[in-house]
């Protein structure tokens, strides 16, 4: 995870967060344009994330719940000010699985985070805040049936079609077919996951998750192994692992005909 030093006016921030930014070096630690992360070095560590108002509500009240479980780490602020969200936690024990140490052995990492991903969804997510994922999922996708979100080399060489026409009309047949059955990360790739020395420490980044369709968390496991480690050849290994008795090959391609789409 890359971390610039940065000066920051923490008067700006609501006082709660503030109070944990005095007297720290600060290091810009952000990876999209949607939200901005700051990594507070105190302590222990805590992560800030901030976004535009009410975007990160969600991925709020998933993080509280995952820690609840086990499985993240602990909230301790959420709440807007001048048109912002801000969500302070404390960093997780460990490194994400982008780290040198985990890419260089590949298959450890490949069948590590297959486990993982399995045992996630065999756990009973009867207290998850978010139990209908697959409604707002849709929502998304179908934002994109015009075409403006569409990425046609997002899964290049997995899963690939001959045009627009024809990923949206796989993701409009897939949509149908899509269940309430597993508690999902959302986002399920390298820098979500958080290991020390190989042993899990929990996930990070949650807004997209709740309970939906396994294949959403699947289709992201095999992207990020053939992202990351810039190969293919972890494809089937992963599968694999996770269980391929449980999978839907077609439903993994209709899946990433979604994200193409308009998925999150």
């Amino acid at each position: 995870m890359n971390r610039k030093p940065v000066q920051l006016n923490i008067e700006e921030y609501p006082e709660a967060v503030a109070d944990y930014m005095k007297d720290s070096v600060l290091y810009d630690s952000s990876c999209s344009p949607q939200a901005k992360v700051i990594f507070i070095n105190k302590e222990n560590g805590y992560f800030l994330k901030e976004a535009a108002e009410g975007t990160l509500k969600t991925e709020a009240l998933m993080t509280r719940y995952m820690h609840s479980v086990k499985l993240s780490e602990e909230v301790l602020y959420y709440g807007s000010l001048h048109g912002k969200d801000y969500l302070l936690s404390r960093k997780i024990q460990g490194e994400d699985c982008t780290h040198p140490d985990y890419l260089s052995e590949p298959e450890k990492l490949c069948d590590t985070i297959a486990l993982l991903l399995r045992e996630l969804h065999e756990m009973d997510g009867k207290g998850c805040p978010v139990q209908d994922r697959i409604r707002t999922y849709t929502e998304t996708v179908k934002c994109g049936f015009d075409k403006r979100s569409y990425e046609p080399d997002l899964f290049k060489g997995i899963w690939q079609f001959d045009s627009f026409s024809d990923a949206k009309r796989a993701a409009k047949e897939g949509l149908t077919l899509l269940k309430r059955e597993v508690l999902l990360h959302g986002d399920y790739c390298l820098p979500n996951i958080i290991l020390d020395n190989w042993k899990f420490s929990g996930y990070i980044d949650l807004g997209s998750g709740g309970i939906g369709d396994r294949h959403i968390d699947i289709v992201w496991g095999i992207w990020t192994l053939n992202y990351n480690l810039e190969t293919d050849r972890y494809t089937d290994r992963f599968m694999d692992a996770y269980g391929r008795d449980i999978i839907e090959a077609e439903k993994l391609r209709m899946v990433a005909a979604m994200e193409m789409i308009g998925g999150d």
